[in-house]
């Protein structure tokens, strides 16, 4: 079950007028599994979990002991457990972040940020995923999208179904009337700066077969 946090959408429908009906319902069995399809055709490996216990097993399953890892920042891997496991002693793997954040110098450590979307394996979340597909996230910097393209070794996403809609079109919308408003809401909390669309990334293809996953969680995770 997804650990709800302060930040998690539920948390945040009091601060922002958003349509969760329309952008966060839970899709059918069978518009999953055409979905699934969809963005396997696509290159992308798609592993279905059942819940946030299952996806996190999935991610420690796909990432071998001492591998160099980032994150992209997520309400969705916050809920799943991941970035408690990354921080704990069981965790195996290189994390990039720990260096980043013990970095004092401001220049040293966007250096150190723009290297990591180079990762061995970098993990992040989506905004939505087509029915047709494509998978889209959009970010104010593109530190968690820059990975995406080409950068990371292995790109491993974690994604709820609510985050499936009818078409790339749809997915646009849902950044822009949902995903947005909500991260902009918890940026101010956060840090007390507004965020933006600064960059987006459709995976329309992959041709490097294996380089990325989708994990699918049948569960309603972050924005």
């Amino acid at each position: 079950m997804a650990r709800i946090t302060p930040y998690s959408a539920v948390n945040m429908f009091h601060d922002v007028s958003v349509d969760a009906d329309a952008w966060n319902s839970f899709p059918t069995p069978d518009v999953v599994d055409i979905t699934a399809k969809a963005v396997g055709k696509r290159g992308i490996t798609v592993k279905l979990a059942k819940d946030s216990g299952e996806a996190l097993a999935a991610i420690q399953q796909l990432i071998p002991p001492g591998a160099e890892v980032m994150s992209g920042s997520s309400t969705t891997l916050v809920e799943i457990g991941f970035d408690e496991y990354i921080s704990s002693a069981a965790c195996s793997w290189r994390v990039l972040h720990q260096a980043i954040t013990a970095e004092n110098d401001a220049e040293k450590r966007l250096i150190l940020r723009r290297k990591s979307v180079a990762a061995d394996y970098f993990v992040s979340s989506v905004n939505a995923i087509a029915r047709s597909g494509e998978i889209v996230a959009c970010d104010q910097s593109g530190s968690r999208v820059g990975a995406w393209p080409f950068a990371a070794g292995h790109l491993i996403l974690v994604a709820g179904i609510n985050k499936i809609v009818p078409t790339l079109e749809a997915a646009f919308s849902r950044i822009r009337k949902y995903a947005f408003p909500l991260e902009n809401a918890r940026a101010m909390k956060a840090y007390g700066t507004p965020s933006m669309i600064g960059k987006c990334v459709v995976l329309a293809h992959e041709k490097q077969e294996g380089r990325i996953t989708l994990v699918l969680v049948s569960e309603t995770l972050g924005y």
